[in-house]
């Protein structure tokens, strides 16, 4: 089907339309829009011409052909019905004709613009349910060397120059026979792509190869609902033409979970099947999208493909094609540039190169074209040097010690950032699972980090929600058979978008395999690899007793990111500690009151139960209650200031632990 907008010249329009009474000029558009219905029945319904536009006496119309053929010679048969001369013809798009037949209706040159998309089965293309597309209008102005040249220039030569002699070989039919293949265009830079295609269409046009200037595309991924109705509606009208299907995904078709994205290509392939001997297919995808051409062409079957992909280039290639670039952008190339691809062994493609040039494109501009923006920031920089958002960031790295967790914490921050500032070079961007287990004694800061982390990933991109929900064997594991896998499955979903902090997670593992502990585990395993992208498992407990938590599920270690040991706090760390809490209180410890905690604490890490920043916070609450004792019983006149803001010697009390625990600590070497 093609679509025309022509343009003529008539000699008596002037005098029977625009000098004419406005009754005179209604019967005479009606008069036109007879003369219309009378050449649409006498082509058999395969054509449909009618006036768009009167001014002066230039006219314009609108031509819709059911099948490719002769548009001249059918615009003959309806030039006979009115006088015209000077007749010019141009293809144009579907939207462009419907617009006009519209325009026609209301002025009405023509009856029923509906009426005429029902009669061409078109009807639908703009109706409910159908597909959003895209339309161009392939330029045949260029000449055979140029066409080549764009096939150089994009640095796909390797496999589009072959393409291109074939397609230009002398040999080739003169009349339009069907098509021998279609093509499939593997590249991840749109605009290459585009170049790609245009370049072939053009050369494919000009060869008579398609008949049709008009194509249309459409972009579809594994998630798009694809309308088969609607989609083959699309080929019919580009019966002679060519279509271009646009598949964008990050994953590969294959396995059960993206089963929906196999279907969109099967249902796309049913369509272009049917109607592969009239309308040629062009299907683009990633260049690393291997999974997704075998699912292409497992679909086509015995239709053959042309493969159309980037060149790799070394050293001196690439040098070139970057000097070729700098050339097109009128700025000289420099050594920087070139040194950009110096690497021997290296092997670079089109789109790597694009890269490249776009950098030393824009400090190029900074540095030289506009010296006044030399100082201005790349984006790029900026987000580099962005320091963590949000206040949690800043009390984790308050905290006493744990050196461990804000590594961590750091180097999730960093992927993050990573992701934004390399995705266009081909960094991943995906979201990593960040489950985490917590080992160490009570009062290591466990949950508090646990909370800190929530706050952070929040406040910085990595979680929508942010919050903790903490929950123990109470909560997951239930008392009867069928309770348990629903109250994990509830404590996830809770948790969504969030931190779910399992602790003393070590108490799930029963005595005895098959159990409803271990039911709790499975079921947490499945939850941990449904739940990985906007939610955080951490799992937190004695060292020991958690790796025994870890052998219970096969599945279950390979599922955490990160192990993060919180170590035991020594003397000096304690004191650091004493120093933050009675900060917190409004209070501050005198130089002997900070002595008698050194050797308070240096006894107390001696201890069995001993409670590490609990134990702290004991002391200084002790201490606090030692204060207020020693302030009520001092003449009121002679308290201080300093008296209520600072904890003595004599406040400090050695709290009661158990003496027999060994120098050492558990789970790590000394």
């Amino acid at each position: 089907m093609v679509f025309y907008k022509i343009e003529a010249v008539s000699t008596n329009v002037e005098e029977k339309f625009e000098l004419s009474s406005r009754r005179v000029q209604r019967n005479f558009a009606e008069e036109l829009a007879e003369k219309s219905e009378t050449f649409y029945r006498k082509s058999k319904g395969n054509c449909f011409a009618f006036v768009t536009n009167i001014r002066d006496d230039k006219i314009s119309f609108g031509m819709l052909m059911r099948v490719n053929g002769d548009e001249k010679s059918c615009f003959e048969k309806y030039e006979k019905l009115l006088p015209f001369k000077n007749i010019e013809f141009e293809e144009v798009t579907f939207r462009n004709i419907l617009s006009t037949l519209k325009n026609a209706c209301h002025s009405s040159y023509i009856f029923d613009d509906e009426h005429i998309l029902d009669d061409f089965e078109i009807n639908d293309i703009s109706g409910y349910g159908s597909i959003a597309y895209g339309e161009n209008i392939i330029e045949d102005d260029l000449l055979k060397e140029d066409v080549f040249k764009v096939a150089e220039q994009n640095l796909v030569s390797g496999t589009l120059t072959p393409e291109l002699q074939r397609i230009y070989s002398e040999n080739s039919p003169k009349k339009f026979k069907g098509h021998p293949v279609h093509y499939i265009v593997r590249n991840d830079s749109n605009d290459s792509r585009r170049e790609i295609y245009r370049t072939l269409l053009t050369a494919l046009y000009n060869n008579k190869r398609i008949q049709n200037k008009r194509y249309c595309f459409f972009d579809f991924d594994s998630d798009s609902r694809v309308n088969t109705k609607s989609l083959e509606t699309h080929y019919k009208i580009n019966m002679g033409g060519a279509i271009v299907i646009r598949y964008e995904t990050d994953v590969d078709c294959t396995g059960e979970y993206n089963s929906r994205g196999c279907d969109v290509i099967s249902r796309i392939c049913e369509v272009a099947n049917k109607y592969k001997n009239n309308v040629l297919t062009v299907i683009c995808i990633p260049a690393a999208s291997t999974k997704i051409k075998e699912e292409f062409l497992l679909h086509f079957g015995s239709t053959a493909f042309i493969e159309l992909y980037e060149d790799v280039v070394f050293k001196e290639q690439a040098q070139e094609y970057l000097k070729f670039k700098a050339k097109q952008v009128k700025i000289k190339s420099d050594k920087k540039l070139t040194a950009l691809s110096d690497d021997m062994n290296k092997g670079y493609t089109a789109t790597e190169l694009n890269k490249i040039f776009d950098e030393w494109y824009n400090q190029k501009l900074r540095s030289s074209v506009y010296p006044e923006y030399k100082e201005a920031i790349a984006a790029k920089a900026k987000v580099k040097n962005e320091k963590p958002k949000g206040s949690a960031y800043e009390r984790l790295q308050a905290l006493i010690g744990l050196n461990e967790a804000k590594k961590v914490m750091d180097q999730a921050l960093n992927f993050y950032k990573a992701q934004k500032i390399f995705a266009d070079r081909g960094f991943t961007d995906d979201h990593p699972a960040m489950h985490m287990i917590f080992t160490g004694n009570p009062g290591t800061a466990k949950t508090t980090v646990a909370r800190l982390f929530a706050q952070i990933m929040k406040e910085n991109g990595l979680l929508s929600k942010g919050d903790l929900y903490e929950v123990g064997r109470a909560d997951i594991v239930g008392q009867y058979v069928g309770q348990t896998a629903p109250l994990v499955q509830k404590a996830f979903k809770q948790a969504k978008g969030g931190v779910l902090f399992i602790d003393e997670a070590y108490s799930l593992v029963d005595s005895k395999d098959g159990l409803y502990g271990d039911e709790a585990i499975n079921t947490i395993v499945q939850e941990m690899e449904n739940n990985r992208e906007d939610m955080v498992v951490i799992f937190a407990g004695y060292p020991d007793k958690m790796e025994g938590f870890l052998n219970k599920n096969p599945g279950l270690r390979s599922r955490i990111a990160f192990h993060i040991p919180f170590e035991d706090y020594n003397s000096a760390e304690l004191c650091d500690i004493a120093k933050l809490i009675a900060s917190d209180k409004g209070v501050k410890l005198s130089d002997n009151a900070l002595g008698k905690l050194e050797k308070v604490f240096e006894s107390a890490v001696l201890s069995e139960d001993f409670g590490n920043g609990r134990y702290v916070r004991n002391v200084i609450e002790k201490a606090k209650m030692s204060q207020a004792n020693r302030l009520v019983s001092m003449e009121l006149d002679k308290v201080t200031d300093e008296d209520i803001t600072t904890l003595y010697e004599e406040d400090i009390e050695e709290l009661a632990v158990n003496k027999n625990k060994q120098l050492q600590r558990i789970g790590f070497a000394v």
